[in-house]
Formats: structure tokens, sequence, C-alpha cells
């Protein structure tokens, strides 16, 4: 037994609530070491002897750990446990204590109690959601009249300084649209008063750029979504504003002077935005100054902001820009204010690496998952790994992270931020059909870039937000048929919002990738054929699937075309 890879620990994602009376148990061994692990449990105040025995069910692979998990009830919400490893040739008992053959001397691990308070508690309704990205500026010109000066025709490549005339009329306009694609959920980049294209340096927090419309269009998209079943998120940023914000000129114009001097991380007096004597954005980028969120001034000032737009237009959501680089006070407290104003409120941080730290439920409900995308850009796009590695992948960042999260992180293919993704798949339409269909089944909240659906294409930043394409003899019509169809499905199955996952098929020789998602009531088995020829598949004696997308029933052995796939719904057992 390789006793250097075994690690449990009783708090974070390997020991948490999943309810009252409810906890989730995580271990980690060396991969292919363990042939079981069991658990006795007990009220921490109990007589010794009163334990309860569980074994833990195998979760899923890494590259080097394997992974094993068990809910448990405690009644009481007083919980003590330790482990018994078994490779075979040998058993041990793992507690807090030490790894001992001797189950007192392991000692036991705690889980003191559960409290109300501390329960992950993500909203009830994202759990079927489908969300939609939207870049304001490029996705409709709804009324000419807003038009900011200098307006380029819609269809030409942007730059990073280039206007098109995107505004919130145009979105509204388009909800028909967006409701006949199926997805429930918009999120806007930002849409208040500032002076670029991106509008990621907010000069007013409180005022809608004129360029995009007011707080009354604002209010009519709200409003008219709600009545098609559509949620609205919007993105704060929070990290830094614009330099035309009013604190950051009294600063520019009274120095040390201004009440507003420690807003900033300001080094030196004058402020100089030619050498940039203060800290920004990424670095020196003279018009994003950085915000100092420690300060009570600041924070108070920014929590008023959140709340405002929840309660004033009623938005649903908000999507937080470079969130890893804000203190976690500072967004416990946003939790906090937002929640109050609306306990339903989705909290989606920008984190593009391990999220872990914001993902404990008292902060985020979930991260952009680029951790995500890089699995799929690899195995889809580029193809540059197997499906084994793939697995791996994955299995790793799921493991990460509480259950709650899982279900509540934003699967996204690209983004503002990123190329398309088409054009990393050169192209390629089948690669990007797979990596769709898994997108859609995957745990998480699936995110479509606008235009996705229907094959844009685009290079990194500014490429990446060309104007929305919608001559429909210019759309790809299959690709959008089979977004339409994937999203229907996804929102027709609870297994494939909230079941469990379960990796079966990693072929590394043909490069089949197949898995389960699967409750109490169904299951439903996704095959991925990421290879260059056909390839037999199997199912067990007894068991047939329903193909979600054709209705055409499979059972015993059958073809999968080379970059095909199935989706089957299993009667007669589960494979």
């Amino acid at each position: 037994m390789n006793q250097e890879a075994i690690f449990h620990m009783s708090h974070g994602a390997y020991a948490y609530a999943l309810g009252p009376h409810h906890a989730l148990i995580k271990l980690r061994a060396k991969r292919g070491d363990l042939k079981s692990v069991h658990m006795v449990h007990e009220d921490r105040f109990e007589l010794p002897g009163s334990y309860a025995t569980q074994e833990l069910n195998y979760a899923g692979s890494d590259e080097f750990y394997d992974y094993f998990t068990a809910v448990v009830e405690t009644r009481t919400r007083k919980l003590r446990y330790r482990f018994l490893l078994d490779n075979g040739p040998e058993q041990y008992w793992y507690g807090e204590r030490a790894l001992s053959n001797i189950a007192d001397f392991a000692g036991w691990f705690q889980l003191a109690y559960l409290p109300n308070r501390d329960l992950f508690v993500i909203p009830e309704w994202a759990k079927s959601a489908v969300v939609y990205q939207i870049f304001p500026d490029r996705f409709q010109n709804g009324n000419p009249d807003n038009d900011p000066e200098g307006v380029r025709p819609w269809g030409e490549l942007p730059t990073p300084h280039t206007f098109f005339g995107g505004d919130l009329q145009g979105i509204l306009d388009r909800l028909p649209y967006l409701e006949n694609l199926g997805v429930n959920l918009i999120y806007m980049t930002p849409i208040f008063l500032s002076p670029s294209t991106h509008k990621y340096d907010t000069a007013d927090y409180y005022a809608i750029d004129p360029m995009f419309g007011d707080v009354e269009t604002l209010k009519r998209l709200v409003e008219n979504a709600h009545v098609r079943g559509i949620r609205v998120m919007l993105d704060a940023v929070f990290n830094h504003c614009g330099a035309e914000f009013p604190p950051f000129q009294d600063v520019l114009a009274k120095g040390e002077a201004s009440e507003y001097a420690d807003w900033f991380h300001i080094h030196s007096f004058p402020v100089d935005m030619q050498e940039v004597n203060y800290e920004t954005f990424a670095n020196h980028v003279a018009s994003m100054p950085k915000l100092r969120t420690e300060n009570p001034n600041v924070r108070d000032y920014l929590l008023d902001v959140a709340e405002f737009w929840v309660k004033e237009v009623g938005i649903d959501g908000w999507r937080l820009d470079v969130a890893n680089e804000v203190d976690h006070a500072f967004w416990r407290a946003f939790r906090d204010r937002v929640r109050e104003a609306n306990p339903e409120t989705l909290i989606i941080g920008e984190v593009w690496h391990d999220s872990s730290p914001w993902l404990q439920g008292d902060q985020f409900d979930g991260v952009m998952n680029y951790l995500f995308r890089d699995a799929v850009i690899e195995f889809f796009a580029k193809r540059t790994i197997s499906a084994d590695r793939f697995d791996a992948m994955l299995t790793k960042t799921r493991m990460m992270y509480k259950r709650q999260a899982n279900f509540m992180m934003f699967n996204l293919l690209g983004s503002h931020d990123t190329a398309r993704f088409l054009t990393i798949c050169n192209g390629r339409e089948e690669r990007m059909r797979l990596a769709v269909v898994f997108q859609m089944t995957y745990v998480g909240i699936p995110e479509v870039y606008y235009g996705d659906e229907v094959g844009m294409v685009g290079e990194n930043d500014p490429d990446c937000r060309r104007t929305m394409i919608w001559e429909e003899e210019k759309q790809n019509r299959e690709l959008f048929r089979l977004h339409q169809q994937l999203i229907s499905v996804r929102k027709a199955h609870p297994a494939l919002q909230t079941g469990l996952y379960r990796a079966v098929d990693k072929d590394a020789l043909h490069n089949l990738y197949g898995f389960v998602r699967e409750t109490e009531n169904e299951s439903i088995y996704i095959l991925l054929n990421n290879g260059s020829g056909n390839h037999w598949v199997s199912l067990p004696e007894g068991v047939s699937g329903r193909d979600l997308l054709t209705d055409r029933v499979y059972s015993g052995t059958f073809d999968l075309e080379s970059y095909g796939f199935r989706i089957l719904l299993l009667s007669g057992g589960t494979v």
C-alpha cells in the first residue's frame, strides 16, 4: 500500500455538508492501489461501539490518484469517522492521528457539527440553466439613435477600439431567437458607463452607458426575458474601475488631499498616468486603476452597487470580473448582501485556475470553468490527448470542488477573452459537434458564447468579438439545430442537470469516451467517438438505450461512426 498517497482532511472538498443531516466524505489514494475503502462513523458523543459502517464508492481517477466518496447520514449532525483501507495483502485503519493496523491508534476524523449557516446553498433554478453570453456592442443594433460616434458597418472586422452599435434594445428584440434556441440565462459583459467598447473600465457604476440604452430599457429587457423564462446576469467589475471614475479623477486633481486617496493602491503622489505609479488591472494599464476593496468606504460603495441592481432591476445574478484578485472578506460580504436582496441570486467568479478558496459556500456558487475548457480543447479541438488523459483532467477538476460548486460551474468553450472554438478546431466542424455534445451533457452549466451556435469564427481578442451573424444563409443551421436539440434534451432530463457522473469508456487506442449521468430514476449513457474510424460498442445483455436525439433504440452491439455520438436513455439496467 502506498501510504504516502493516502489523503483525507475533515474540511474543504474532502468533508462537507450536503444538507442538515448529510455529509459527503472523500478519500484519495494512489491510482489502482486500493481494492476497497470502508468507513465507520458515529455521533461524536455516543458511547464507543455504536458506529455504523459504510463502503465508499469509486468516484474516478486522475493521472496519479483514485478518489472514493460516500454520502453519510448523521441524525444529530455531530460526526466522527475513520477508514478501513484494503489493497488485498494489507488492511490499515486511517484516522486523524495515524495510519495504523490498530483502529484506536488511528484516531478519528471529526465533523464536529453541520450548522445551517455553513451549508453551501445554491440557487435551485440554476441547476437547469443554459447560459448565453453576449458582448452587447456586437449582438444587435436595436436603436440606431443611441449609436456612439464613429460606428462601423455591421460585419466589418473589429479592432480594439471600434464600435458597432449593439445595444440593450437589440437584445430585447432578439429574445424570441434566444427562446427558440432554448437558453434560459443571459450573461452580458459590462453595460455601465465607460469610454471603451468592452466596458471593463467603469466610469459610473450607477449609469447604463447611453450607447446601450438606459435603466428603463434594462428593466424592459429583464421583464420581457422573465416572461419567456429567461433570467439575466450582469458583469461586475469590482477589482478595478476606469480612469474616468469620479473618485479617481478627484485623486488626479487633488492628490494626497483627496478624500478618495486611499480608495486606490497609489505608490506616490502626484498620480502620474504616464509612469503609472499606482496598481492597475494587469500591469501598467493606466486606464484601469485597481480599487482598494479592503477600505470600508470602497467596500460599502461597491456592495451598495451590487444590491442596487438586484433590487432596482431584478437581475438574477452577477458575474465577477478578475475575482481572484479581490480579498475574500469582500466576497463574503458581497454574498451576504446580494443574497439578502434576493436569496436566489447566482454568483459566478472569473477565475482561470483552481478556484477552491472561493468555492467553499461562503463566496461564489461557481466560476467560469476554464479548466474544463482546457481539457475539451486538448481532447476534441486539437486531439493532443487520449480519452484516459481527458478523463483524468476532468476528474481532477471535479475532485477539487464540492458537489454544489460542480453543478454551478460555467462550462464554456469560448468567451470574449479567447479564440472561438471552431477556429481552434481549424474549422473541423465534426470536432466542435462532439465538444458541444459533451458540454451539454457534462456536470455543470453549459455556456454558449454568442454566435458559436451558428458557426462563428475568430482568433483572440478583438477577432473573437465580431458582430453577430443574423443572415440565415450565412449561418451554420445544422450546428444551430444541434445546439437547439441538445439544450432541449438537457432541460428535459434531470440526470443531465444534477445526475452523478461516472466514466465508463476510456479507450485510448480508439479515442472512444463514454460516461453515464444518473439519478435514482434515470440513467443516460453518452458515447463520443473522437477517433478517425468506426468503433463497435456493446450494451450489457438485457439493457437497451433510446437515443434522445433520434429516438432510435439500440441494444447488443452497434457501430459508432467516426466522430459520432449517442445519447442513450437506458432501460433494463445500466452500464
